[in-house]
């Protein structure tokens, strides 16, 4: 009877350790909700940079539950303005606080400095301090995938780009989609126009029509609105969306569009500040990660590119294809990355020029 007995304690305390050890790993969450801030740098809308945030938001709600209390600020301009806010959203209890935007970086890193217990995250910024980091997305993995879908459509092999600002986001952005244009079809150009603006739908929507008039047959972008989808869908030109899923507004000529994710990291990021484990560092998701998607294919996409951009979009989530693999030249012919070298995510916030096959647009 004895031994029948030990051989039931047995497991049963198997079992008690590992759901001891379940219960140490969940992030400690206080009897009060957490209070976690969000500052926008525009309206929230229902496509672009800002709807993209809030829909993480909205999934770390899903996630969190009654853990979390949050609060949204939107059309915080960047200065003053996202450092007013910020400190106020501090004094009134908020221990960790999303802005999304790098005009947001030094105006509310000074309010960090002022605030040791509130934890701060920035996207696109790259300092960091105790209670302050930055973080952003490998656009370039996404570019690289949208430009083969280009590439594969253009019969003029003339791509049009309608950029905000030549800044270093944007800019490797572009090279990537460029260079997955290229490797499908060595002919393909992307012409570019900035519009110098993060938001202007009017410039946007001219800026499309413009690249249109000169050739485009498919287009891109990496402004806030629908204008540039709206304008090819009005001249039957296929385009391919930044931001946000877009095919709402070009059913016919939708090719695919660049999506990001930001609900798991923002959970993630949550967890760990309950749990007093959060470390300042940059972050950088991809692919891999889930935070960089691609929208689903239009129906002007063949299932030959559509089997094409999977498999490749496989080989950079398994870390066999680097989209910066040399070796590349800019658009002035100057040796950018040598063969078998790659061009580090690290430096992608110091990239000021722009591949072989790039149009217009600004090279240094």
């Amino acid at each position: 009877m004895l031994e029948q007995l030990k051989s039931l304690v047995r497991p049963i305390a198997a079992l008690s350790a590992v759901v001891a050890a379940v219960v140490v790993a969940v992030p400690s969450f206080a009897a009060d909700p957490m209070k976690v801030g969000f500052i926008y740098l525009g309206p929230v809308g229902d496509t672009g940079w800002s709807y993209q945030h809030d829909q993480g938001r909205l999934a770390l709600e899903r996630n969190l539950g009654s853990k979390i209390s949050v609060r949204t600020v939107a059309n915080i301009n960047e200065g003053p303005d996202a450092e007013r806010v910020a400190r106020e959203l501090s004094m009134d209890g908020y221990k960790l606080i999303f802005a999304t935007s790098f005009g947001y970086m030094k105006p509310i890193m000074s309010v960090a400095a002022e605030n040791p217990g509130t934890t701060y995250l920035v996207s696109s910024a790259y300092l960091n301090a105790p209670n302050f980091s930055g973080y952003n997305a490998k656009w370039h993995e996404g570019g690289y995938l949208a430009g083969i879908v280009a590439g594969k459509t253009t019969k003029s092999n003339i791509i049009g780009f309608v950029g905000p600002h030549p800044v270093p986001d944007v800019m490797w952005y572009l090279n990537a989609f460029t260079l997955g244009a290229r490797s499908v079809n060595p002919m393909a150009t992307v012409r570019t126009v900035f519009v110098n603006s993060w938001y202007d739908p009017s410039r946007e929507q001219e800026a499309g029509n413009a690249l249109i008039n000169q050739g485009a047959d498919v287009l891109t972008h990496f402004t806030n609105t629908p204008a540039v989808a709206i304008a090819a869908e009005s001249k039957g030109v296929g385009v391919i969306s930044f931001h946000s899923d877009m095919r709402r507004f070009a059913p016919k000529n939708y090719l695919t569009g660049l999506v990001h994710d930001w609900g798991g990291f923002y959970t993630k990021v949550v967890q760990n500040v309950a749990a007093g484990s959060w470390k300042p560092s940059p972050y950088m998701g991809g692919v891999a990660d889930g935070v960089v998607k691609l929208a689903p294919f239009g129906p002007r996409v063949t299932q030959e590119t559509a089997d094409l951009v999977t498999a490749k979009q496989k080989e950079i989530a398994s870390g066999r294809l680097n989209v910066f693999s040399g070796p590349i030249r800019d658009q002035n012919g100057q040796a950018r990355v040598a063969a078998g070298s790659v061009y580090a995510d690290a430096e992608l916030g110091k990239m000021n020029w722009l591949v072989e096959g790039v149009l217009g647009g600004t090279s240094k």
